[in-house]
Formats: structure tokens, sequence, C-alpha cells
């Protein structure tokens, strides 16, 4: 039971310190968590579209495109 006593002394740890943090802290991590939460949500979802899933119909066709893409030489 070596690994779950690891994870749990490593729960543990993380608990305490984010438990005995200061509201500055706290603030800063809010803040962290806001920034990623928009730079992996929103901007995904509006500035990053699907390319492969809006221009071919099956896997088959998406595989293809990657492969050649992947494989190409440049000019």
């Amino acid at each position: 039971m070596p690994i779950k006593n690891f994870f749990s002394k490593a729960w543990n740890l993380y608990y305490d310190g984010f438990r005995n943090m200061g509201v500055w802290g706290k603030q800063v991590w809010i803040v962290i968590l806001v920034k990623l939460f928009v730079m992996f949500v929103i901007l995904k979802i509006f500035f990053f579209p699907n390319f492969l899933k809006t221009n071919f119909d099956t896997d088959e066709q998406r595989s293809n495109h990657v492969l050649e893409k992947l494989t190409e030489t440049q000019k």
C-alpha cells in the first residue's frame, strides 16, 4: 500500500497548504483559475474551430488528410 500512502500524504500536503493560505494567495489562485478557464474553454470555442470535423465526413478522410499533411515535402 505504498502508493495509497503516497497519494494520501500528497493530498494532505496540498489540503493543509490551501486551507492555511492567506487571503492574498487565495485571490491569486482565483485569478489563475479564471485565466486558465478563459484560455482553454472560451478561446477554444470561439477562435479554434474543429477543422477536421467541419471539413471531412469520416474518420478515414480525416486520417488521410493528416497523413498527407505530415508527409508532404516543403517546397
